[in-house]
This record gives structure tokens, C-alpha cells and sequence, in this order.
């Protein structure tokens, strides 16, 4: 099962077909057409997305643009809306996020949003990854060392779910301390703080608010700020809808106000 887990991306992102795309799904020529194809449709909309999105969202100080890709290719892969993934996989390197990060994001997000979810990033992800001549010496491997884990906290953690649901699912909660918190969590190809904001992304993302504040607490332990989660808040509105930032509002706020200062 370990060895599975570790080695989902590197294996599938490897064996990529000859399906792949030959030009950066980015840049300008594409970008151009896209907004042609929207107005045709939606002339609003594509004002919205030059204006507001593009003009605004994505220029917002509170959160760098490494950041923004992050937790957008959270969003898209945890709601399982591949069409704009090349797109945003693109801009993610663009903006400094290293491919063996977006390898991991995806690792990661097969744990938290289902395994399907996963998998069906991988095209995306090989696509792009094939057109920028990335390969698997870029790639994270399937195992190897770690970062150092926390062994108070995690036998804090492990003790508390192991009273409340051992009897009703043990396999759950062995697998949720032997595979995701003293294997997953410590890969060393993304940073804690970036695991614990796509955590935190598609949790928002996919409306599951009663695992926010653990999460999010997680984060800000591990380096985010407030302005930072209320940050990416404002901008999951656009790539997971008002009703999920408004519903996990309550729940961000609660966590900051109750943190030390």
C-alpha cells in the first residue's frame, strides 16, 4: 500500500502516451482563441475573466501567484474539472511551482478528494510536463527519506481518532496514521505549509467544512498567515463558487480569532 501510494505519480506521469501536447498550453495563441471561443458565447463572462480574474484576482498582494496556482490546481483536481488543468498546470510553472510539486499535489489530493480525482489530473499533468521536456529527473521518488515527524503530536492525533472510531473502523484509522500522517504528510518533495494549503484548497473546494478547522489550524502551525487563508477564501469564490467560500467563512474566521496572537 506504501509503495503504491508513493509511486502513483511517477509511474503514471512516466508512461505517458502519444497522445501529449506539442505546445505550451499557456501561452498567448491559446489564451487568445480561448477568449475568441468565451465572447462568442459570453461576452460577459470573458470580461469578467479579463477584467476581474486576470486583472485583479490573480494580482491581489495577500497571496503570491505561486501560491494562486496552488490552490487553484487544488480546486480543479478536487472538484474534477480537468478541461482548464493544462491551462493552470502551465501557468503553476510559470510562476515557480516545481514540477515535482505538482507531481505531489496530485499524490496528495488522491488521499483527499478520492483516488479517480487523481488519476484523471495525470494527462493534464503529462501533457504539459511532455511539451516543457520535463522528465522523470524532475519527478519526485517513489520512496526515500523523510521529514522528521512530530512524534508527540502525531501520538496526540492518533490517540484521539483511535478512541473515537477504532472500534467502528479500524482500517480507517490505521491507514489514516500509517499511510497519510507518518508517510504522506512526510514526503519532502512539497512543504508542509504547501500540503497543508492544497489540504485546506480542496476542503473549501469541495465544501466539506466539518474538516477545516483541523486543517486549517495545520496550516497556520506550519507557516500560513490569516491574511493568507482569508486570501484564499476570496479567491476560491471564482474557481469553486461563492456558496463554498461562504459556508467555509465561518469556519476561517473561528480558527483565527481563537488562535494565540
Amino acid at each position: 500500500m506504501r509503495l503504491l501510494a508513493a509511486s502513483l505519480i511517477s509511474f503514471c506521469l512516466i508512461a505517458g502516451g502519444a497522445a501529449a501536447a506539442e505546445q505550451r498550453p499557456i501561452e498567448g495563441a491559446n489564451r487568445m482563441s480561448k477568449s475568441d471561443d468565451i465572447r462568442a458565447v459570453a461576452p460577459a463572462l470573458e470580461n469578467y475573466a479579463q477584467k476581474i480574474v486576470q486583472g485583479d484576482l490573480w494580482k491581489r498582494p495577500g497571496l503570491s501567484p505561486r501560491d494562486r496556482s496552488i490552490v487553484t490546481a487544488a480546486a480543479l483536481i478536487a472538484r474534477n474539472q480537468t478541461v482548464e488543468l493544462p491551462q493552470y498546470f502551465g501557468l503553476a510553472l510559470d510562476n515557480g511551482v516545481k514540477p515535482a510539486e505538482i507531481s505531489e499535489v496530485i499524490t496528495h489530493l488522491a488521499f483527499y478528494t478520492g483516488w479517480a480525482n487523481a488519476m484523471d489530473a495525470i494527462p493534464a499533468a503529462r501533457d504539459v510536463f511532455k511539451s516543457r521536456n520535463i522528465g522523470a529527473d524532475q519527478l519526485p521518488t517513489a520512496s526515500g527519506p523523510q521529514l522528521p515527524l512530530d512524534e508527540a503530536a502525531e501520538k496526540q492525533r492518533a490517540s484521539r481518532v483511535g478512541e473515537q472510531f477504532d472500534q467502528i473502523t479500524p482500517s480507517l484509522v490505521q491507514y489514516t496514521t500509517d499511510v497519510l500522517f507518518r508517510d504522506l504528510w512526510l514526503r519532502p518533495a512539497l512543504a508542509p505549509r504547501d500540503r497543508s494549503l492544497v489540504t485546506v484548497s480542496a476542503l473549501i473546494a469541495t465544501g466539506q467544512v466539518a474538516q477545516i478547522t483541523y486543517h486549517l489550524n495545520r496550516a497556520m502551525d506550519n507557516g500560513l498567515t490569516a491574511e493568507e487563508a482569508g486570501e484564499v477564501l476570496g479567491h476560491l469564490a471564482f474557481y469553486a463558487g461563492w456558496p463554498n467560500a461562504f459556508s467555509a467563512a465561518p469556519v476561517v474566521k473561528d480558527v483565527i480569532e481563537k488562535r494565540p496572537r
